[in-house]
């Protein structure tokens, strides 16, 4: 596991670390769901982030376009001309972000911190970002993994993408450590949220994924396991109290989100974002 800076150049690896749960911070965990806003691209965003903490953060979706929808995934057999044209409308909309960071996320445990830049910033092999820097939409492509937000308020964003090998490869660990060293945070005051991600009764999975990710594998299976479960009790451990999980699931929720999963592999990507604007942007909440 490690961890990666651009500015132009790469930064040292760092280790996971914590401390064990208390009884206030699993209290203190809550479920949070998206709120759909307008606009020309369909987008849900994390309920109070902007207005309490001045951050962009939410997730693409599906949208009501024919075909595909609006689909970002940019390792696909989509035409490049209609994917570009989708992640041009969805730049458009981020105008207060002069760099939108992106990669093809490996299923590693990577993380690169980027300090500025202008335009698209593309790095492959990355499955986390960190930027103290207002200016830089931090972004990871996702069909049923789960985006996970950290957040220094006042101080720095964080973005992991989090399938079962990075969650059990501790990913979340390496962007909370390295969060820390670039904003000097404490650990109590650091906030995560665990997003549009594929829920635990859509999740069957083989004793391979349920022994990785540190739970048992009983009975004969098959198994079924919720990774923003196994996240939010590896940010219990590494002492975080203010917790949150979205109570969308891709898969159940497949006609506002993509479903790697549920589609049998056919399905397009949505794309996870967080980021501190140049400017503050308002929002218009739609009604559920």
């Amino acid at each position: 596991m490690g961890s990666k800076r651009v500015s132009g150049k790469a930064g040292k690896r760092v280790s996971t670390g914590g401390q064990r749960p208390s009884q206030e911070s699993q209290s203190q965990s809550s479920l949070l769901r998206e709120n759909p806003l307008s606009g020309m691209v369909p987008r849900f965003e994390i309920p109070g982030w902007s207005e309490r903490y001045g951050v962009v953060a939410g997730i693409t979706g599906r949208g009501s376009e024919p075909g595909r929808g609006f689909d970002l995934g940019l390792w696909s057999s989509e035409p490049v001309g209609d994917v570009m044209s989708r992640w041009l409308t969805f730049r458009r909309e981020m105008a207060n972000f002069p760099a939108v960071v992106l990669g093809n996320q490996v299923h590693g445990v990577e993380v690169m911190s980027v300090d500025g830049g202008r335009g698209w910033i593309q790095m492959e092999g990355i499955d986390g970002w960190i930027t103290t820097q207002p200016g830089i939409l931090l972004t990871v492509t996702i069909a049923d993994c789960v985006p996970v937000y950290l957040l220094a308020p006042a101080r720095g964003v964080a973005l992991l993408h989090a399938g079962w090998r990075g969650t059990a490869g501790g990913i979340l660990g390496v962007g909370v450590d390295r969060l820390l060293a670039e904003t000097g945070c404490p650990v109590k005051e650091i906030v995560m949220h665990c997003g549009v991600g594929i829920c635990g009764e859509c999740y069957e999975v083989g004793s391979e994924v349920v022994l990785g990710c540190g739970a048992a594998a009983d009975g004969p299976g098959p198994w079924h396991i919720d990774l923003r479960e196994q996240l939010m009790k590896q940010a219990r451990v590494l002492g975080l109290d203010h917790v949150t999980n979205s109570a969308w699931c891709s898969a159940h929720d497949r006609r506002r989100f993509y479903s790697h999963r549920a589609s049998g592999g056919t399905d397009g990507r949505m794309v996870a974002y967080v980021g501190m604007p140049m400017e503050p942007a308002g929002h218009r909440v739609l009604s559920q």
